[in-house]
């Protein structure tokens, strides 16, 4: 789950509980915490054995309108490597407060959670804090998070908007792999890895309704291309079936899965099943998808026509690189680090890869700052190509496969900031 940039995002809607953390390990992270140095001077490489927060991501689940159960997926280390749950017990302080909405001061509810062996424990790398709090009698609210180191001034953030009335399958069911507790944060899994779907209550059995979807989804267009899409055809279902909450199952077909505990309802629970080595893109097939990013129609059509995916591939890159193979394997490795690195983080009813987010992060990398509102995101580039300053807006849209589906912005203005970090990426300078 580790990669090789630090993601230095940080909150500008919710300024009632700011707060730093400094770092100096270089991890993947969702673009939702602040995470900034209070030191001015450059890191210097991590020799110490202290700990450091780095990032968190979140999710709740709901138990009903009157209780919330909020998970926070948390990368913490010491030294170098994962902080144990009984050092981050004895390190870390959490304390909530839930607001009305973004860049308000309206508190609907706080508190601070008592970490234990009961609250804290791991999945994988991460360290996962659970806890419970009671719902404000509101539809909406933010809720934000801080953890804290003891006796210092380090602490991240985490904002997460919850719907403490919509008691639809994606606010009360949670994934569960076989060998954890805890629900998954993401929105995939791979093909054979067994899972279960639950409410909070245990043995709160129910049958639930499973819509197939063999379907290919288009990537992101171009951030320029500001022409309207026209009318959104409507998705076939390939077939239909049922199955049992709160007992191991798996998804043995690539593709997408809706889950609907009532049929009735417009919003289901999107299961993207993907192969076993994803996130990771190793198939010459897949491959090729994300050069649509960096690359002409005819490069694409040529490798699309050759007999050998792998040799055609291998060709592009040095071309571009006029033949220097070291280059190459420099900026394969770094162009799919990225590839990766979106699919981790932005992977909804389609790969993350696909998503106008993930377009955007693989080629212009992580955001500087990010500011969130209730249904909108803005991701701010503080220079990149020719320009400063640059803001890319996302807007959440409804979905039926998932709740949090944004959409860029476009604009023909993109233009001159677009090109010169492709031709970047085409040349060898990004790597």
């Amino acid at each position: 789950m580790r990669t090789s940039f630090n993601v230095l995002a940080h909150i500008l809607t919710v300024a009632a509980l700011a707060g730093c953390a400094s770092s100096n390990k270089s991890v993947k992270q969702l673009p939702e915490a602040q995470v900034r140095s209070t030191s001015t001077q450059e890191a210097a490489p991590l020799v110490s054995e202290e700990p450091s927060l780095i990032a968190i991501q979140s999710k709740y689940i709901l138990k009903d309108t009157t209780q919330t159960r909020v998970y926070l997926y948390v990368d913490a280390y010491k030294g170098k490597n994962p902080i144990t749950p009984a050092d981050f017990i004895k390190t870390y302080n959490l304390n909530y407060v839930i607001y009305s909405d973004y860049g308000t001061r309206e508190r609907l509810g706080y508190g601070n959670v008592k970490l234990d062996s009961s609250n804290v424990s791991t999945s994988g790398q991460k360290i996962v804090v659970s806890y419970d709090l009671k719902s404000p009698n509101r539809d909406y609210g933010v809720l934000l998070s801080e953890i804290s180191q003891t006796g210092t001034l380090e602490k991240v953030l985490n904002d997460l908007t919850i719907r403490f009335k919509k008691l639809d399958i994606n606010q009360t069911y949670g994934v569960y792999t076989s060998s954890s507790t805890q629900p998954l944060q993401r929105h995939y899994i791979n093909s054979n890895e067994s899972v279960v779907i639950k409410k909070l209550s245990p043995g709160d059995q129910q049958q639930l309704h499973v819509f197939y979807y063999n379907h290919d989804f288009e990537p992101a267009g171009s951030p320029m291309n500001i022409a309207n899409k026209g009318i959104n055809k409507s998705l076939e279902v390939d077939s239909t079936f049922t199955i049992q909450s709160d007992q191991p199952l798996k998804f043995e077909k690539e593709g997408l899965y809706n889950i609907f505990s009532d049929t009735t309802q417009a919003e289901g629970l999107g299961l993207l099943v993907v192969n076993e080595r994803f996130p990771k893109v190793t198939r010459p097939q897949l491959l090729l998808g994300p050069l649509l990013y960096m690359s002409t129609n005819t490069e694409i059509n040529e490798i699309k026509k050759a007999e050998d995916y792998k040799k055609a591939l291998d060709k592009y890159w040095l071309t571009l690189m006029n033949g220097n193979a070291p280059l190459a394997q420099q900026s394969i490795r770094s162009f799919y680090s990225q590839v990766e690195e979106a699919n981790q983080l932005f992977t909804t009813y389609k790969e993350g890869w696909k998503t106008d987010k993930g377009m955007i992060y693989i080629v212009l990398g992580p955001p500087d700052k990010v500011q969130r509102s209730k249904d909108r995101e803005v991701w701010s580039y503080d220079q990149r190509g020719n320009a400063q300053n640059v803001n890319f807006t996302f807007n959440r849209k409804n979905n039926q496969f998932v709740d949090d589906h944004y959409e860029l912005v476009r604009y023909a203005e993109y233009q001159p900031i677009w090109y010169p970090v492709v031709e970047a990426w085409r040349n060898g300078s990004i790597r």
